[in-house]
């Protein structure tokens, strides 16, 4: 009979090894993990979201074997981009380790693109579902209209070599969200909040898409200037950044249901 492990880990604070720019990162990050769970977003312990931490050249990552609602600040694991722990806490007796595909394609983003500081990638059952049409995600509703001009990756197995890398930044180009083909969705933010809002949206309409597709009626599409202006409308040049306004109530949501993601 297998042990079964302890429902609550044992994990050391961080807090005082980092720097506070880092404990921050740390937060904001552990927050995203949990806010993809109460959304209906996890994978269990699979599929990841990385920060990159301020002033180095490393990003922080899940244990891989944690699932999200369990993630804290401290619970997260420093790597640099050849894949080697740089900095991990103490899981009071278990060893966790990263994910190697998670650190194949967040790696490739984060030495490719150095204004950005957050990817995260899912496997949902909306966005597998849309990633395995080949007309990809269409602009049917006013939320998919600011996806109008998506990247899209075809798959070539589980991204596990780093000669995919190259691939996956190419196709990635300047678009902050994107399809993995028979895979699943990633976005791309300068900050974790406006990462966090673009898969919120992204998922939102492979939702909508799959159900409007699933009425076996003829579907109803607006005028392409129509989607074109309303895709602009969404670019950073027309609004305030995403995320900033509603990231903090959405802390104050997690504050609610379990405060422990800070610790």
């Amino acid at each position: 009979m297998l042990d079964r492990p302890t429902p609550v880990l044992s994990i050391a604070s961080m807090k005082e090894k980092v720097t506070p720019a880092e404990w921050q990162a740390r937060i904001d990050l552990a927050a995203c993990y949990r806010l993809l769970a109460l959304y209906g977003m996890a994978d269990m312990g699979a599929n990841h979201v990385s920060v990159r931490c301020p002033g180095e050249d490393t990003f922080l990552i899940n244990p891989y074997g944690m699932m999200y609602e369990e993630i804290t600040a401290s619970s997260l694991i420093k790597i640099d981009h050849t894949g080697r722990i740089v900095d991990k806490t103490d899981f009071g007796g278990f060893d966790f380790g990263v994910n190697r595909a998670g650190f194949v394609i967040h790696s490739a983003v984060h030495q490719a693109k150095h204004d950005l500081a957050c990817v995260i990638h899912t496997h949902t059952w909306p966005g597998m579902a849309v990633s395995s049409l080949e007309i990809g995600l269409l602009p049917l509703t006013q939320t998919a209209m600011r996806f109008a001009k998506i990247a899209y990756h075809d798959y070539a197995g589980v991204v596990l070599d780093l000669e995919m890398q190259a691939q996956l930044v190419a196709d990635l180009g300047d678009c902050n969200a994107m399809i993995l083909y028979n895979h699943g969705l990633l976005t791309v933010g300068h900050t974790i909040p406006e990462a966090f809002n673009a898969m919120h949206r992204l998922e939102l309409s492979c939702k909508a898409q799959l159900a409007a597709m699933a009425c076996n009626t003829p579907l109803r599409h607006a005028k392409p200037e129509v989607v074109e202006a309303t895709y602009n409308n969404y670019q950073p040049k027309t609004r305030r950044p995403y995320g900033v306004q509603e990231w903090p109530a959405l802390l104050r949501q997690l504050d609610r249901v379990d405060p422990s993601y800070a610790t």
